[in-house]
């Protein structure tokens, strides 16, 4: 599995419960899987999917963060 950091974290904002630097696909299917608003949209499933794929050397770190980004601005968590 490779943890590999990306060059630019992703902010996430839950509100008044703060924001996340998510840094990694690592951080990132973490977040996906365990504190992930209730909303379980496409681009939720794949951002998922590409966080694996970048663990498992199939698919590059930043591909799996612009992914991510896809499903942070989908579920509305995003910040300006």
């Amino acid at each position: 599995m490779r943890n590999t950091s990306w060059e630019k974290p992703v902010h996430v904002t839950f509100g008044h419960l703060g924001t996340e630097y998510v840094k990694s696909p690592f951080e990132a299917l973490a977040l996906l899987t365990d504190r992930w608003p209730d909303m379980r949209g496409p681009e939720f499933v794949r951002a998922r999917s590409a966080c694996r794929a970048a663990l498992d050397g199939r698919k590059s770190p930043e591909e799996a963060r612009q992914q991510f980004e896809q499903a942070v601005s989908e579920a509305r968590l995003y910040t300006h």
